[in-house]
């Protein structure tokens, strides 16, 4: 039972005072009516009150909605953004496929450069042993002729030129190879660059979506709230009404009781008026015809129930399974009564007014029930029913069924649950006491 079900057990105890308590001043019309008013004043007030739930559920469902367009951006630029890190990922592989590919053209080079090296150290070599030039002069003079000196000139500008180009081609190989790994480490570190970039910014958009993520949940926790606040107004106001009829029925019935006093009384008058003729006459022939009529409606007892000599007799048939107490870190503010026999009756447990019988998400099928007993006011509760048989503002014996046992709301088993409270009923229960030695148990 949630607890903002609150407190109308109240109007209640007006009623079962004015029906069964026999004092016609404690439920005056007039003070019956007032009570209608205030329940009429709180209603108003309760209409208020899920008009702005209403109000706060639409604004929240608003929410909602901006939130959700925000993170459908998010999953897209995500998206896109898993896109370009593919992208990049390939192209970073290619980047590395042609870093194989030119680590390969740079091992070839080396060699060549290495092969270069030794022949030129051979050359070095070779003209520090002959003195260089001046074998290239020992050649050209040990010509025979001048057509063997053309010869030997040429052959020895051929070697001079081979070993230029020689030169030559090792430094265009290194610088070629200097440029390519520049090159490739400009492109690598590039693309590694791009890459981190991507995955950071996959991190902002994977917690931006993160955070609308617990935005939509906390939005949604709120209105699941609302809607179970809205919802406990609702049944607030169902009380209300079943508590505003029971006043009417109770106006009724006071209306009814004052006009029978009223005739009652007149009738005494009649009486005593005819009587007193009849006296003052002398007539001597005392007609005194006293025909009385008693009203009382005889209304046969069920014989099922078994109902005990006192105020309260026993709920329900059944094994008594739990008590007034702690149990399972919380309070038992009542007890259980189990039964497994098909279509277990509840009984009511004394005379009065039911103030209400409807379906509570906690309590399941319930009906609650104000009794007069001894100048004090009680509350019964009595729950978890497959079935009422009683409606709201009904006025029910001691005895009389109204219900069957079942295992409706937060229940966990077919039984019984049955509360009295010393009082009215509050969602706090802070008038809740123990049945047991106060009502029979099974």
């Amino acid at each position: 039972m949630k607890k903002s079900l609150v407190t109308f057990a109240v109007a209640g105890t007006f009623i079962v005072s004015s029906i069964f308590g026999g004092i016609a001043e404690a439920a005056s019309i007039s003070g019956l009516q007032k009570q209608q008013q205030e329940i009429q004043k709180k209603n108003s007030e309760l209409s208020s009150d899920i008009n702005n739930a209403d109000q706060q559920i639409n604004s929240l469902n608003s929410k909602q909605a901006d939130v959700k367009e925000e993170m459908t951006r998010l999953d897209l630029s995500i998206g896109d953004t898993h896109k370009k890190i593919r992208e990049k990922t390939a192209e970073l592989e290619e980047t590395k496929a042609e870093i194989t590919r030119l680590q390969e053209e740079i091992k070839v080079t080396k060699e060549r450069i290495d092969k270069r090296n030794e022949l030129l150290k051979d050359r070095a070599r070779n003209y520090q042993e002959t003195g260089g030039m001046v074998s290239y002069l020992d050649v050209l003079m040990g010509s025979k002729n001048f057509s063997d000196f053309i010869d030997r000139a040429s052959a020895v500008a051929t070697i001079m030129q081979a070993d230029q180009d020689i030169l030559v081609q090792h430094e265009a190989d290194k610088k070629s190879l200097e440029e390519n790994q520049a090159k490739l480490e400009v492109e690598l570190a590039s693309v590694q660059t791009m890459l981190a970039d991507l995955e950071k910014m996959n991190q902002q958009l994977n917690a931006q979506r993160a955070e609308k993520d617990k935005l939509l949940a906390s939005l949604e926790e709120q209105e699941d709230e609302i809607h179970e606040h809205k919802m406990e107004l609702q049944e607030e106001a169902q009380i209300l009404a079943g508590q505003s009829a029971a006043i009417q029925k109770a106006i009724e019935l006071e209306q009814q009781r004052q006009a029978a006093v009223a005739a009652e009384a007149k009738a005494a008058a009649d009486a005593a008026a005819a009587a007193a003729a009849a006296n003052n006459n002398n007539s001597g022939s005392g007609s005194g015809s006293a025909s009385g009529s008693g009203g009382g409606d005889s209304t046969p007892s069920q014989p099922s129930p078994p109902v005990s000599s006192g105020a309260f007799t026993m709920p329900a048939n059944g094994t008594f399974t739990s008590g007034f107490e702690p149990r399972w870190g919380s309070f038992h503010y009542g007890i259980d009564i189990a039964n497994r026999a098909a279509n277990v009756p509840i009984w009511a447990a004394a005379d009065g007014v039911v103030i209400q019988s409807y379906y509570s998400s906690s309590y399941g099928n319930v009906v609650f029930i104000a009794h007069s007993v001894n100048g004090q006011t009680y509350t019964t509760v009595s729950a978890h029913m497959e079935a009422r048989m009683v409606s709201s503002g009904a006025v029910v014996k001691k005895g009389q069924q109204i219900g069957i046992m079942g295992n409706t709301g937060d229940s966990t088993g077919k039984h019984l649950h049955f509360e009295l409270h010393r009082g009215q009923w509050n969602g706090s229960k802070s008038n809740a006491i123990n049945p047991v030695g106060i009502v029979p148990m099974p």
